[in-house]
């Protein structure tokens, strides 16, 4: 295999556990992303479901999974008649990594609270319990 696709191997791996990491999505909710952002135009949740060979309700939950994490977005689309149906887009990349970043640094100042609370914590237990005699 030529490095530039091992190299792009790799990213994609680095990519999908981001994915799970972040998010905690599913396999389902990676193919359905995927179908998203391989295709030109939005997708109806029956044009989902098609393209990963689910039902219907399977498809919508996966939708609905990668809704709530923002890596996509739906669209309402009205019939001239009146009446309406939704369609689904990938988010922009951009503004996912920047989502990213974002709880990772929240995450990473949550850690810093708790173990500085860890160490005040035992450094007060410590300095109150009295010196073991010998």
């Amino acid at each position: 295999m030529p490095d530039s696709m091992s190299e792009q191997l790799q990213r994609d791996m680095v990519c999908e556990g981001l994915l799970e990491c972040f998010h905690g999505l599913k396999q389902l909710d990676k193919r359905v992303f995927q179908e998203l952002v391989q295709t030109e135009t939005p997708l109806t949740i029956d044009e989902i479901a098609d393209e990963v060979d689910r039902e219907r309700s399977t498809a919508y939950r996966a939708v609905q999974r990668l809704l709530q994490a923002g890596f996509i977005q739906k669209e309402q689309v009205n019939y001239d008649q009146g009446g309406y149906y939704h369609v689904y887009r990938p988010t922009d990349p951009e503004k996912v990594a920047d989502d990213m970043q974002r709880m990772l640094n929240d995450w990473y100042a949550k850690m810093g609270q708790l173990i500085q609370e860890f160490e005040d914590k035992y450094e007060q237990a410590e300095t109150s319990s009295p010196a073991a005699e010998s």
